[in-house]
């Protein structure tokens, strides 16, 4: 049914709703004071700083990474070019100097003269000391310091023998420990009780360089017996048990209770 309004009538006012705040403004958290605008302003500003120390020092960079190229360059045409070919050459050379000190160390009796030529060459081939004075710090020379101190060591020379031992270096262990004990054969050689004391310990620190069983227990035996030519008995004595407990099947641990018993 149609409602009709009557003449002078107002409908009345909605009420306004009671306890209800006035909505307050949104603030906007990303202004120039906040944290993360601050990190991005300090980004920007040390970015724009690296910016400028590169445009005013672009040439010394561009100088500093040509030299570091022109030296890497270099360093891998040296050793191609260079250091390889040098290497073979030295190898080829010292094959006839091998030759002959194989044939020394197997020979039955003493052969000075194989040594000599081991040393100082034969059949237009260089010895060992020419590679070491000719191929300098190629792997052949720093053998060849080996090799010669082995040949000094067999021929009474055992300065010389100890000088070229001394110059040789390398990580293999065995081949470490025999030069090592070369050194203190070669003291015991030289005789007076100093150089004894000073080949005592380089038997100790050639049977110390590894505990393989062909150089550790043949050095311990060596230090053993000098250190009994010193009157050190309680070293000796050390030395002797330790091949026993490490090393007893080995050539020098056969005889070696007997030893210890003269000992104890």
């Amino acid at each position: 049914m149609a409602t009709y309004n009557k003449r002078g009538y107002k409908a009345p006012k909605p009420e306004e709703p009671k306890d209800v705040l006035p909505a307050e403004p949104i603030e906007d958290t990303f202004d120039g004071n906040s944290t993360t605008a601050e990190v991005f302003n300090s980004l920007d500003e040390g970015a724009s700083r690296t910016e400028e120390w590169v445009a005013k020092n672009q040439k010394p960079i561009f100088i500093v990474v040509g030299v570091i190229a022109l030296l890497t360059i270099g360093y891998l045409f040296y050793d191609k070019f260079l250091v390889a070919p040098k290497e073979d050459e030295a190898a080829n050379e010292m094959f006839q100097a091998e030759q002959y000190l194989t044939q020394a160390v197997n020979a039955q009796t003493a052969n000075d003269s194989l040594y000599n030529l081991a040393l100082n060459g034969g059949e237009g081939k260089y010895g060992f000391l020419a590679i070491i004075d000719k191929y300098p710090g190629t792997d052949a020379a720093n053998l060849a310091e080996y090799c010669a101190g082995t040949a000094y060591l067999n021929t009474g020379k055992y300065k010389e023998a100890v000088q070229h031992l001394e110059e040789f270096k390398t990580d293999d262990e065995v081949l470490k420990a025999w030069a090592t004990g070369a050194k203190g054969d070669a003291f015991v050689q030289l005789g007076t009780p100093a150089n004894k004391e000073e080949a005592l310990k380089f038997y100790d620190e050639a049977a110390k360089v590894s505990d393989n069983a062909l150089t550790a227990p043949r050095f311990l035996f060596k230090a053993g017996q000098l250190a009994l030519d010193l009157n050190k008995k309680p070293e000796a004595l050390k030395y002797f048990k330790e091949i026993k407990e490490k090393f007893s099947t080995s050539q020098e641990g056969v005889l070696i209770d007997s030893y210890i018993a003269m000992l104890e």
